[in-house]
């Protein structure tokens, strides 16, 4: 006669059952169980976690759907970046990738890639360890303790209460499948979250029919699913979670990126089936050819094919580029075309005031997103392409991303339109004189009150990689300013369309940090949460560091990296703008003497200091508690007016660390040899660098020469 079970062996033989149903179903693709037996298995754990509340722990599955967050969610820093990939949309620019990938690497050295489909979804971190009170560790099982989006790259939010609601991610993994994949008790997954095709399909028949606007595409609804506040909503959409990568400590765990995805797969996690270890590039272009007719099949969405080294020792030898990793490339496919027809046009005025023509189209599906608009980009452009209001155009979506108008449709079924479309000669939200600079093919408003031009330096402001305030987007910032959401310059058709405006609440940067709970509760669909959570971001953008603060400025040619950098020199803003603030040509010599800063940026950063409107701007946000120091970059004068080229690979130093002590010694560091160049650092497999040198008769040192030179 079999033994009863206790209430605590049976709720663990339950938990077990339920566990190994949920991977065959969500993961493998390979249910056993109707959906009527697998609930009944749940009922019975619940009914049993009920009389036994002591029993209940964080990682049972019948705890996936938890409550809310309290406060939305949390900002937390990644263990390391998040960066994106640099793109390759033909077999010319792949290979001249790999080719790089072999310059960069010694000849004796063989070179293998895996190759996995670009998921076009929401990049995830998933952080496990012990139970830290979210559930017993069951003799060294790994649990779920934080799931973060990808946020800026740098820093993420906490999304873990959402995270738990997908089922195709573990919420604890035992030590025995832990010990099978070589994984430690706490390591961290990268991975994409998806919104499978049915899944959407149903989801916006569901928006329809209770009268809201359906979703864009698939992409757009998993990011925004993800952010809901209601992890049961979540768990109703059904998101799926593919891992790619294993980390331990912002570093990578395993010796090859192949190993890593079989260790997901045997730890219990959803790996993509088509992921492939392949030994050449002949083999990666094999392989992307296969692909892309898959893209209608698969029942999610892809854009591409990542390429990635599969050897994690040469990945950290070829490092990275100031965005994205040197031993990574993603092949985006062919972009996805459709014809509509144009019925308007709609002038959009920027943050520099560039003056943009935007199609208004019939909206088309095209790649499973419904496309509306299409940039025409400048006046040559709509010449070159001799279109009309009225026309049917062929749209793409350049890259998969931003669609573009590619040519004029003219046949018996698709007629030519009449209307001409006629470049404004005024600013169409100001009403300011246009201006084309000669050599430029803008139009630009100079008005540097123009309300649009505002309105996207504010948006430019508060994005993601640059001061990064949660709330502030296009709705927000249009009631702030008393505009229309559809500011920007009036619709060219037959009867047009009016530009409504109401009374600001704030009209420059500055202001944002002025704002007061009552002034945003006065706003449309903002309550009390709402408006403390969007005042409490402001706050904390005050300590986004000199480097987002010269970014978010908007300077022309000043982005990320040269915003860093000029942080870095000179340790302060007030250092920069009295540096900027001399006659020219000391002005310049000041500026250029910061790394990859040229005469070209020097003068655009001179001249926009020379701006009293702009130097009021930043002794306000001064004022109102914005962080206007950085760490200084501790330099010598050893290398001071030497310009040095890198090539190869040295026996000891990383390019990275190289540059860093050059440009620490006063030197800098260029990407081509020329007259100029005071000295080439050659190591193994130099290439044609190291030959030009020779021809110019350019110094040539290898490693120890440096070292010696660096004293």
């Amino acid at each position: 006669m079999a033994t009863a079970l206790t209430p605590d062996q049976e709720i663990e033989e339950l938990r077990d059952q339920l566990r190994h149903h949920e991977h065959l179903y969500y993961v493998e693709d390979a249910p056993e169980l109707t959906d009527a037996q697998y609930d009944a298995l749940m009922n019975r754990l619940k009914r049993l976690e009920e009389k036994h509340p002591e029993l209940v722990t964080a990682d049972s599955p019948s705890q996936r759907v938890g409550g809310k967050p309290k406060e939305g969610f949390v900002k937390m820093p990644h263990s390391r970046p998040m960066l994106s990939l640099d793109n390759a949309y033909n077999e010319e620019e792949l290979r001249a990738w790999d080719q790089r990938v072999r310059d960069a690497l010694p000849s004796t050295e063989a070179v293998r890639y895996v190759c996995e489909l670009k998921l076009d979804g929401l990049s995830l971190a998933l952080q496990y360890g012990p139970g830290s009170g979210l559930g017993s560790d069951k003799g060294g099982a790994a649990h779920l303790g934080r799931g973060l989006t990808r946020g800026d790259g740098s820093i993420g939010e906490d999304v873990t209460s959402n995270v738990r609601t997908i089922r195709s991610v573990p919420l604890s993994i035992p030590a025995a499948k832990l010990k099978a994949a070589g994984l430690p008790q706490s390591f961290e997954v990268r991975g994409e979250v998806v919104l499978p095709h049915a899944a959407f399909v149903k989801m916006n028949e569901e928006r329809e029919a209770a009268g809201q606007a359906p979703a864009a595409n698939p992409r757009n609804a998993a990011a925004g699913t993800i952010r809901t506040l209601e992890p049961n909503i979540v768990a109703q959409r059904r998101l799926d979670f593919y891992a790619y990568f294993l980390l331990k400590d912002g570093e990578f765990l395993l010796p090859q990126q192949s190993t890593a995805l079989e260790a997901l797969k045997t730890s219990g996690f959803r790996v993509n089936n088509y992921a492939k270890a392949l030994k050449s590039i002949d083999d990666v272009v094999k392989f992307i050819a296969d692909a892309e007719p898959l893209r209608d099949s698969l029942g999610y969405e892809i854009d591409g094919v990542v390429i990635k080294v599969d050897a994690t020792a040469q990945q950290r030898r070829l490092g990275f580029t100031g965005k994205a990793p040197r031993w990574a490339i993603a092949y985006k496919f062919a972009a996805r075309a459709g014809i509509t027809k144009l019925e308007g046009v709609l002038f959009q005025v920027g943050r520099t005031g560039k003056v943009t023509p935007v199609a208004a189209l019939t909206p088309v599906l095209i790649g499973g997103t419904t496309v509306s608009r299409a940039t025409l980009h400048n006046a040559d452009e709509i010449a070159r392409l001799g279109v009309r209001i009225g026309d049917f155009v062929q749209v793409e979506r350049g890259g998969d991303v931003i669609p573009k108008i590619v040519e004029v449709v003219e046949d018996k079924t698709h007629p030519r339109g009449t209307k001409e479309i006629v470049f404004p000669k005024n600013c169409p939200v100001c009403a300011s004189e246009l201006q084309r600079i000669e050599g430029e093919v803008d139009w630009r408003c100079v008005n540097n009150s123009c309300p649009a031009r505002v309105r996207e330096e504010l948006l430019h402001w508060s994005a993601r990689g640059v001061m990064n305030i949660e709330g502030l987007g296009d709705a927000m910032v249009a009631q702030l300013l008393g505009q229309s959401a559809e500011l920007g310059g009036d619709v060219v058709t037959e009867e047009g369309a009016p530009v409504v405006v109401r009374g600001p609440l704030i009209h420059t940067i500055g202001d944002l940090y002025r704002l007061k709970r009552e002034d945003l509760l006065g706003l449309e669909r903002v309550g009390e949460k709402t408006a403390d959570a969007l005042l409490e971001e402001i706050k904390r953008s005050k300590k986004a560091g000199l480097a987002r603060v010269l970014l978010g400025l908007g300077i022309r040619f000043v982005g990320e990296r040269t915003a860093q950098l000029l942080a870095e020199h000179f340790g302060s803003m007030d250092e920069l703008m009295t540096a900027a603030s001399q006659d020219a040509g000391k002005a310049g010599e000041a500026l250029e003497a910061v790394n990859e800063v040229g005469p070209k940026v020097a003068q655009a950063i001179a001249e926009f200091f020379a701006v009293e409107k702009n130097k009021d701007l930043v002794k306000d946000l001064a004022g109102l508690g914005l962080e206007m120091t950085a760490e200084k970059r501790v330099t010598t004068s050893t290398l001071e007016g030497l310009t040095f080229v890198l090539t190869g690979t040295l026996p000891n130093l990383t390019r990275e660390s190289a540059k860093e002590k050059i440009e620490s010694a006063g030197g800098r560091v260029s990407g081509s040899v020329s007259k100029k160049t005071s000295y080439v650092v050659a190591g193994e497999e130099a290439g044609s660098k190291l030959d030009k040198a020779n021809s110019l008769g350019v110094k040539v040192l290898d490693e120890a020469g440096l070292l010696e030179l660096l004293g």
